[in-house]
């Protein structure tokens, strides 16, 4: 049992136990609790920190832990009405509110409960990641000398060489931003592209995180259609005449929900238009190291042909191995590569070295191309379990496109679904799935679901997913 999901089943367990002990009573010994749920003594100990920031238990050091003492006279609360005031001050007609929806971002991000499972996740399963040569990795870097010292702010040349080689034509490393993760440099980027107020086109349906950045910075997200072959240009070129927007973000490569990839005669019509728009396009590259088994060549990035500083490129290698492993790189030349630099420093100074290092180590390892080789199979197992079993079970729920890289796929509900409500049933079925609402910046033309296979053990508990997704499917519509 992996020991994300054993530390929630832990705290489960002693949950339930409380009542057991009188209010300040102990609990039995971390030693007592590892023999008895056959756990690690590091799993013991999250999972007892969990019940203490619930305010159930309360730990001593060199003592144990107790159950807490029921709260007495409630303290006076603070009034904090003042605030609605405060943080709404700038919604006027000419500026647009910062309030943000992070429920997309956190339904990707939240441990689901035990024995729920993750249809919802949005990073490789521990045994899908590299786990082994990234200890080696981070052990060897901490050895190298001046591994501790502060790195160079733009980051370590050596990495920003590596990613310049990736995104290939004529990028080069002085062109290359070290930042921490992909939203981190989507962040970066649209603060330095759009002011607060400004319009951004992006693609519709898209990744949440990008419309949780874009409505933070104060900016209007203008949704985009795209097809089985990506954007579609027509529609672009009449949004931005619409608009007067300045910055244009898609995904061309397996795009976050539908999986589409840009196709070859629509991706040097994109660049034309928002070049004759006065406009960047801002390219988020994030799972070209997810590709599947039968995927075939992939186009290059769209960086690699744009000799305008149009594109403005980001990349990342946390997909392709641990949510916690967050390097990336911000690509752009021309001026604003100069303001996304500033941007990144005053926010973040630099991407801790240790971590660049450990980057290098692991990328120009043996074991880095045999990691890629085997997460391309095991992906495409799992694509081709998932799309089977739906097939099978669920053939009501449309699935227009099979993508050849990523780790989700997109499927339309049949018409008349409540969305959400399928998504409470799923959880109370114990399978936990995405509903598409979150992914429009606009209205939705229907209700779709987002199901990942890459957060999943295995064959097995795909299908058993997909069951469990049927009787969700059968008490909505029954």
């Amino acid at each position: 049992m992996q020991q994300r999901s054993s530390v929630g089943e832990l705290a489960y367990q002693l949950r339930n136990e409380l009542d057991r002990y009188s209010p300040g009573g102990k609990l039995p010994s971390s030693r007592a609790l590892v023999e008895r749920f056959r756990v690690s003594p590091v799993t013991v100990s999250r999972a007892l920190a969990q019940l203490a920031a619930e305010g159930l238990v309360v730990t001593r050091p060199g003592a144990g832990a107790f159950r807490a003492h029921a709260p007495g006279t409630a303290v006076p609360v603070g009034d904090t009405s003042w605030q609605e005031v405060s943080l709404s001050a700038d919604a006027t007609a000419d500026v647009v509110p910062r309030s943000v929806d992070a429920s997309g971002v956190l339904a990707t991000l939240a441990a689901p409960g035990p024995g729920v499972i993750e249809f919802n996740g949005g990073y490789l399963h521990p045994s899908l990641q590299p786990e082994r040569a990234m200890a080696a990795a981070l052990a060897r870097a901490g050895r190298r000398p001046g591994a501790w010292e502060r790195p160079p702010v733009d980051g370590l040349p050596e990495l920003r060489e590596w990613f310049a080689r990736g995104i290939g034509g004529a990028i080069t490393a002085a062109e290359v931003l070290i930042t921490a993760g992909g939203q981190s440099a989507l962040t970066t980027a649209l603060r330095a592209l759009a002011p607060p107020g400004a319009p951004v086109l992006i693609e519709s349906p898209t990744y949440p995180g990008l419309l949780a950045i874009a409505r933070a910075a104060g900016l209007r997200p203008v949704p985009v259609p795209v097809d089985t072959d990506g954007v579609r240009p027509e529609l672009l070129a009449a949004a931005f005449e619409a608009t007067g927007a300045r910055v244009f973000v898609c995904q061309p490569l397996f795009q976050n929900p539908t999986g589409a990839v840009l196709s070859a005669e629509r991706r040097p019509e994109v660049l034309r238009i928002a070049r004759a728009a006065g406009a960047f396009v801002v390219e988020d590259d994030f799972v070209r190291r997810l590709v599947h088994e039968d995927a075939g060549p992939l186009p290059r990035p769209l960086a690699s042909d744009d000799r305008d500083g149009v594109v403005v490129h980001v990349c990342s290698l946390t997909k392709a191995t641990s949510p916690s492993f967050r390097v990336s790189a911000l690509v752009a030349r021309g001026p604003v590569l100069e303001r996304l630099r500033t941007i990144q420093v005053v926010d973040h100074f630099f991407v801790p070295r240790p971590l660049q290092e450990a980057a290098l180590e692991l990328v120009g390892s043996p074991a880095w191309p045999r990691h890629l080789r085997s997460v391309a199979g095991e992906l495409k197992e799992r694509r081709d379990a998932l799309v089977a079993a739906l097939r099978l079970r669920l053939p009501a729920l449309a699935l227009p496109h099979v993508p050849a890289g990523g780790y989700h796929l997109w499927l339309r509900l049949p018409d008349g679904t409540d969305e959400l409500a399928l998504a409470a049933a799923a959880l109370r079925a114990g399978v936990a799935v995405a509903p598409g609402r979150p992914y429009f910046a606009a209205e939705p033309p229907a209700g779709h679901i987002r199901i990942g296979f890459a957060a999943l053990a295995g064959t097995a508990e795909i299908a058993e997913g997909v069951r469990r997704l049927s009787v969700a499917c059968d008490e909505v519509t029954a």
